[in-house]
């Protein structure tokens, strides 16, 4: 009797949690929807359309700029502000100055793929996405997520424009490059995913981008029209199985691309930010998508190439696309937008689809209980210690040694052998240097020419090469002067070759005379010290390429 009342309680307490639940998720979606109804009906046709814009804003700019900007809340009710460079207490109070000029709150988004840093000064940052996609740890890559969520929460950001999933498999893109995970798709999907979840654990909208694929083009989206030639099954399989899994975990956003696709879109040039096959076929029938979709910058050559200002807007919109980013011109794009309503080219129904969904959006952020950003310990707030030790254990993790012949590495110290070393690169390279002599004995020869050089690493036992590149978001190879030194000296002498830059810059080196090679990714004083303490045997080398390169035999 008493087995059979312990069961009954329990499917009653199972019961009563899950008609809790269910109930609480029934008021929220009942409250959202009042308020999103109660802001709907009370709005003009030109506030509505003003709803679909997030136009460009910057901290850094003067009175003329921000003028602007109050004139398109004011007078347009645009739905939104992307801010760009700036400082984060210039920000802060600007953005509560909109805030507080709006009728309806601003959704405020930014492009913070590495933190704060990517736009504003005086942060910190972390990593670049194909550092992230050498190490083998998701739950750290989950970690830095959530702190950049926290960062972006703490600055009244609520859309963070990342992350980037493209799957960079030319080792020639100029605009992905290091912003991706890497060429696996496995791999840059689990990293997206730990990343957006972390984000997203925050209460802040990660948005995927650059659909339906941006990995593998050689042009540069900003300047021109890139082609990408794949297939339609290759794409599906590959390009787009980020999006889908990602789509599986309720990512808030996505980001549609400036590309030629003519396997997905048959009009020759079309943009597929501009192609309703992609946006809404693909993306929103096909694929299921349910979030808000946003177009990439529409000041981009690559889509503003083909359209007058206004009209590429119009067409955006028409493809599908919910918001309209970083406009030319809003007011002339807003009255195009408008026309088209008046002439039944729109329908209110597709109209109020994208402007209910951007005001649901903005109701899941708390936008419906907006509270200006507090001033006060902003900058000490976005720099904290958690910042530091994520950003040199990922370092510590992602550092990677591709080859390590008669087990050149690490350096012990107990050998007390006479090590040189030499910098290539215009980069600096004092954090590498000092952390070095700390542990080893090393002289610095850098800035000898090269028949002083081989004539003096005749008394040393081993010589590192370290390249810095100034630049290290740069993926070109290595110049071939410096080339020409590095594999000068490795026929003669014992070398360890440490590049401090995308591992894409190797790619016209001969390995083949070089004993030990480490890829240290970018040349922050952070990735500095950990490579030293790596090569003095203070640390493991822990991280393995995110893409292959094609080396020199």
């Amino acid at each position: 009797m008493s087995k059979i009342l312990g069961t009954f309680i329990l499917v009653s307490l199972f019961l009563v949690s899950s008609f809790s639940r269910h109930e609480a998720s029934f008021m929220t979606t009942n409250n959202r929807s009042k308020w999103v109804d109660s802001i709907y009906t009370n709005m003009t046709i030109q506030e509505k359309v003003g709803q679909l814009f997030m136009v460009a804003a910057y901290s850094n700019r003067d009175k003329n700029h921000t003028d602007s900007i109050q004139n398109f809340i004011e007078i347009y009710n645009i739905g939104g502000l992307i801010f760009f460079q700036g400082g984060p207490v210039r920000q802060a109070k600007l953005t509560n100055t909109y805030q507080s000029t709006a009728k309806v709150p601003l959704l405020i988004g930014m492009d913070a793929e590495w933190g704060m840093n990517m736009r504003l000064d005086s942060t910190s940052r972390f990593p670049y996405n194909m550092s992230l996609g050498a190490i083998k740890n998701d739950d750290l890559i989950k970690q830095i997520g959530n702190q950049i969520g926290k960062d972006c929460k703490r600055m009244g950001v609520h859309l963070n424009f990342a992350p980037v999933v493209d799957i960079n498999t030319n080792s020639k893109n100029p605009i992905i490059g290091v912003r991706s995970f890497g060429e696996g798709k496995l791999n840059v999907t689990k990293k997206a995913i730990a990343f957006t979840e972390g984000l997203q654990s925050q209460g802040v909208m990660a948005c995927a981008k650059h659909f339906p694929g941006h990995g593998d083009t050689d042009k540069d989206s900003h300047k021109t029209l890139p082609t990408v030639s794949f297939s339609k099954e290759r794409i599906d399989s590959v390009e787009l199985y980020p999006y889908k899994e990602l789509f599986k975990k309720d990512i808030a956003g996505v980001m549609v691309a400036h590309l030629n696709v003519p396997s997905l879109e048959p009009t020759k040039g079309l943009p597929s930010s501009l192609s309703y096959n992609i946006v809404s076929n693909i993306l929103k029938k096909q694929l299921a998508y349910k979030g808000l979709i946003f177009t990439d910058a529409l000041n981009m050559k690559g889509a503003a190439n083909y359209k007058e200002p206004g009209d590429i807007d119009l067409a955006a919109f028409k493809a599908g696309n919910d918001v309209l980013l970083f406009t030319e011109d809003a007011p002339k794009a807003i009255l195009k937008i408008i026309e088209a309503y008046d002439n039944k080219e729109i329908t209110e129904e597709r109209l109020s689809h994208s402007v209910k969904k951007i005001l649901s959006a903005k109701y899941d952020v708390n936008l419906n209980q907006f509270k200006p950003i507090d001033i006060v310990n902003l900058v000490s707030d976005l720099n904290g210690e958690i910042n530091i030790e994520l950003n040199e254990e990922a370092f510590s993790d992602a550092i990677t040694t591709i080859k390590n012949d008669g087990h050149i590495l690490p350096i012990k110290e107990s050998e007390k052998e006479k090590i040189a070393y030499i910098k290539l690169g215009e980069g600096i390279y004092e954090a590498f240097i000092s952390e070095m002599k700390s542990g080893a004995s090393v002289q610095d020869l850098t800035g000898l020419s090269i028949k002083k050089l081989l004539k003096e690493l005749k008394k040393y036992d081993k010589v590192i090469i370290g390249y810095h590149r100034l630049n290290y978001r740069l993926t070109k190879e290595i110049s071939d002067t410096d080339r020409a030194v590095i594999e000068t000296i490795s026929k003669k002498n014992k070398v360890i070759l440490d590049v401090f830059a995308s591992q894409y810059c190797l790619e016209n080196i001969s390995f083949k005379n070089i004993e030990g090679i480490m890829v240290s990714f970018e040349n922050s004083n952070e990735a500095q010290k950990i490579s030293a303490q790596i090569i003095l045997g203070k640390k493991e080398t822990m991280g393995k390429l995110p893409t292959t390169i094609k080396t020199r035999i």
